[in-house]
């Protein structure tokens, strides 16, 4: 039923030979999918012993899960259109000494935040793998699986947004920049598991 909707047209648009939609959407929607079914297990009335606290926690998380997928799903569309960014500073003329200086600082403007988008996937990634161990502990007990399927989901989200920045890391040479993104993402690593 829901295959033959407007969901068939995504895994279209991630077949295609374009460039983009690529890694960093398919990411970004891998923690879009996995927060909407943890949103799903914060708000189904039984929790997993019932408590007033367990369904006060579940009750809290709810927004914040939403929050997480709205900004995911956002940042699917985010992500391929700083790659686009990226093919028009690269595309941009380079005849002359000041226009080779302006297409120099465009693709570095470019890369960078082709570094950032995908850096706030992997943060919100995490947080949404965070907030799974928190459902396992505290959800249905039924769901259990689909709190499992969201954990994986969100890890391979965050994996798929770090191969990204640290892919676009490596063209940069700002290394104050580098360094700053490497030390967020060693911490953000530790935070998944």
């Amino acid at each position: 039923m829901f295959a033959s909707k407007r969901v068939q047209e995504l895994p279209d648009a991630f077949t295609s030979p374009a460039p983009t939609p690529g890694g960093g959407s398919a990411a970004a929607l891998a923690g879009a999918v996995a927060a909407s079914l943890l949103a799903m297990v914060a708000a189904m009335p039984k929790t997993k012993s019932g408590t007033t606290e367990e369904r006060a926690t579940l009750d809290a998380l709810h927004p914040t899960l939403m929050a997480l997928r709205a900004e995911l799903i956002d940042l699917i569309d985010r992500d391929a259109a700083s790659y686009d960014e990226v093919v028009a500073a690269y595309r941009l003329p380079k005849a002359t000494d000041e226009e080779k200086a302006a297409r120099k600082a465009a693709v570095a403007a470019a890369m960078k935040h082709a570094t950032d988008v995908p850096l706030e996937t992997l943060r919100a990634a995490v947080a949404v793998s965070r907030h799974a161990d928190v459902l396992a502990t505290h959800g249905n007990p039924n769901a259990s699986s689909d709190v499992g399927v969201a954990k994986q989901l969100a890890v391979a989200a965050g994996l798929g947004a770090l191969m990204n920045v640290e892919t676009n890391l490596s063209g940069l040479s700002d290394a104050s920049y580098v360094a700053r993104v490497r030390h967020e993402i060693e911490k953000l690593k530790v935070r998944q598991h």
